[in-house]
């Protein structure tokens, strides 16, 4: 069950099964609005993982929205339906709606350049998300050099005999997002997982296990898969 830290009460809430409309509150169309969206996004991912449907509702500008689509972000609806529950996810001094939890989100720096939007989402997803972010370009060749690895690692794993994911290596994934959505935390996982000896977990088990957390993270895993290097 995923649990999250309500930024009102500072207490820990429960998000027990069941339809839950996922509220974001950007203001303007900066990294900050796009890093606000992005946890949105894998909260609903999350969320699904766990059997539960979302909806994320927020108002997005164009150039936002053509933001949030580079980075794989699904699209939010301006309104939603009544019925369900209500999360809502909002930067610091933001206004607090009365009617469910809240995810406060800390500000982002703007990134150097112009970015691959995959090593921007991997960025600003290792850093947790209540401690500014600030995707410079150490950190986006960091994330650029991490997913060239791990897709190359992907593609020769899915070679081998598909294995599945171990028990152990799935309860630390979801014992890592389903606290607090700790997404650093499931990134070090894979971390771990990619550093093992060859014989520690079968190719075809690695790979379902990036396969697995991909689903979560959205990070393009798999998409070398074919490629001959």
């Amino acid at each position: 069950m995923l649990r999250i830290t309500d930024a009102r009460s500072g207490e820990r809430t429960d998000l027990p099964r069941g339809l839950t409309r996922v509220h974001v509150h950007p203001a303007g169309e900066d990294t900050s609005a796009l890093r606000l969206l992005l946890v949105a996004d894998v909260l609903a991912r999350a969320l699904d993982l766990d059997g539960s449907p979302s909806l994320t509702v927020a108002r997005v500008g164009p150039e936002l929205r053509a933001r949030a689509d580079a980075l794989g972000i699904r699209r939010a609806e301006p309104e939603a339906p009544p019925g369900g529950r209500v999360l809502h996810v909002r930067g610091p001094g933001r206004p607090a709606p009365e009617d469910g939890p809240h995810l406060e989100v800390a500000p982002s720096g703007e990134p150097s350049g112009s970015p691959d939007p995959t090593a921007l989402r991997l960025a600003l997803l290792s850093r947790p998300r209540h401690l500014p972010a600030e995707p410079d370009t150490g950190a986006l060749s960091g994330a650029e050099r991490t997913l060239a690895r791990w897709r190359r690692s992907v593609a020769g794993w899915a070679e081998h005999p598909s294995r599945p994911v171990p028990a152990d290596v799935r309860g630390r994934l979801r014992a890592a997002w389903e606290d607090d959505l700790d997404l650093p935390a499931a990134l070090g996982v894979l971390r771990e997982l990619d550093e093992e000896g060859d014989g520690a977990v079968p190719p075809g088990a690695r790979f379902e296990s990036y396969a697995y957390a991909d689903r979560l993270l959205g990070l393009e895993l798999t998409r070398e898969i074919g490629t001959v290097y």
